[in-house]
């Protein structure tokens, strides 16, 4: 990129160029996919109102790659050459591109863009899961960024919660050294990947069947559990959240519930360890993700066991383990989903990570599983964790996010490695600029993995897979989940 380059003249020249980049993008997106090329050229980046958070701060544009997956770029006004590319969370579960996606998140991580970041997202070319896809729509999105805009002095991929597994795989796959990647920041992310890190989600699903018996009811067509719902069910999340408080009362104050509800809350709460706030968000994944993982990207297979883990902390553990639902993995299924979203630990550029201590939903005990995959592959020199005194998953404090991306620039242009205390340290300048506080505790080391989620058999080593093992699954015809 000619550095001496403005914005505008960037947006100059790539309105002059639009015809022949518009066909540039179309043919190395699908070449890169190994997909056959596009029978129309894809339309340029058009330009658009940017969220009212950049407003005068930036220009926006959005459009949709070969793929058919919408995305969202700004180029600050003072931008200082550099670009994050973001992976958002999820999965949805729409079955198409949510054009809305990616606006949503430029606007939600807009502080990228203020501290003179270019930000390019995607909104992924499905809904559903599938994390390699995921994670080559957010390649496609940087290459279609370089085709219209130029190269960048230095590029970071950020994910956020499930985005933070396809952050990291963005980095196992295409982040070499030397590559288009020079690092990487992960925040609130899943990275105990796909055949470990729902685990705890199986267990609520079992222990929610055995106290609450209405999902499926008696009375109606029975399935196994793991399928999370039965294929053709017409259950609505609100008809999961009438029957969540029909058994547990979890939407009244206690004096309201009876005393079986409150029993039944108090049991599946303290089995299986989620917070009370985040029960019904952690179900719903527990039905509907699982009936799409199961269902739609493994053709009906079963990746998830519960085969050998004892329950406790109830009223009557003996009970609980003699009447809950058990079932066992059909291997090539956990083979599919390990490949397609467990993480090797192969990791050839800095990765910085941040979590909230009290974070409801991706428990922070993800980032030791992280940091073992990564030790277990000899690669967790590459690894700097930070930890917040926060309660939440899905934002933390823009101070943080910018002092985040601040240190992982530092340490990726001097080499330097900061340490959790030196990115507490530099915090509080960003604070003044936001306003949000700067909750850092650079003493935090989070428990394993095992100590918050029951582990499986042969659930206790990391990597969950190898990075040999993933070169030999490559070699079968049809492995991981379809785009």
């Amino acid at each position: 990129m000619d550095r001496s380059r403005t914005p505008a003249r960037i947006r100059r020249a790539s309105r002059r160029r639009t015809g022949l980049l518009a066909s540039l993008a179309a043919a190395l997106t699908a070449a890169f996919a190994g997909a056959p090329p596009a029978q129309a050229e894809t339309p340029p980046p058009a330009a658009v109102s940017c969220p009212a958070e950049l407003d005068g701060k930036a220009t926006c544009y959005t459009g949709q790659d070969t793929h058919g997956a919408y995305y969202a770029i700004a180029v600050p006004e003072q931008w200082n050459g550099s670009l994050v590319v973001h992976a958002h969370g999820g999965p949805d579960l729409g079955t198409g591109s949510d054009p809305a996606r990616s606006v949503d998140d430029l606007a939600r991580w807009s502080v990228m863009v203020k501290e003179g970041y270019a930000w390019a997202g995607s909104s992924y070319r499905r809904g559903g899961y599938g994390t390699r896809m995921a994670a080559e729509d957010t390649e496609s999105v940087r290459r279609l960024f370089v085709e219209n805009f130029g190269k960048p002095r230095r590029t970071y991929v950020h994910g956020q919660s499930w985005g933070g597994d396809v952050a990291a795989k963005v980095v196992e796959v295409y982040g070499r050294r030397g590559g288009p990647y020079d690092g990487a920041l992960l925040t609130s992310g899943v990275l105990g990947g796909g055949s470990r890190g729902y685990d705890y989600r199986v267990d609520l699903r079992v222990v929610y069947q055995y106290y609450c018996d209405n999902m499926p009811r008696p009375t109606e067509p029975q399935y196994p559990l793991w399928q999370g719902l039965r294929a053709d069910s017409t259950l609505t999340t609100a008809g999961l959240r009438a029957r969540l408080q029909e058994c547990t009362g979890y939407a009244s104050v206690p004096q309201e519930r009876t005393a079986l509800q409150q029993r039944n809350l108090d049991d599946i709460l303290a089995v299986t360890g989620v917070p009370e706030r985040t029960l019904e968000s952690h179900l719903r994944f527990a039905v509907f993700t699982f009936r799409d993982i199961v269902r739609d990207r493994l053709g009906g297979r079963n990746p998830f066991s519960n085969q050998g883990v004892r329950y406790s902390g109830s009223h009557d553990d003996k009970a609980l383990n003699a009447g809950v639902e058990r079932f066992g993995a059909d291997p090539t299924a956990v083979r599919d989903l390990s490949y397609d979203s467990d993480l090797t630990g192969k990791v050839s550029i800095p990765v910085l990570t941040m979590h909230a201590i009290d974070d409801p939903t991706a428990f922070v005990e993800h980032e030791a599983a992280y940091r073992a995959t990564l030790r277990g592959a000899h690669r967790d020199r590459h690894l700097v964790q930070t930890f917040t005194h926060e309660s939440e998953h899905s934002a933390l404090s823009d101070a943080e996010y910018a002092d985040s991306i601040a240190a992982l620039d530092g340490w990726v242009r001097t080499g330097r490695k900061p340490t959790p205390r030196t990115i507490a340290d530099s915090c509080a300048p960003f604070d003044r600029v936001y306003a949000t506080g700067c909750f850092y505790d650079p003493d935090f080391q989070p428990a394993s993995y095992a100590s918050r989620v029951r582990p499986r058999p042969d659930g206790l080593r990391w990597p969950a897979m190898t990075a040999a093992q993933e070169k030999r699954w490559s070699r079968i015809d049809g492995v991981g989940i379809a785009p």
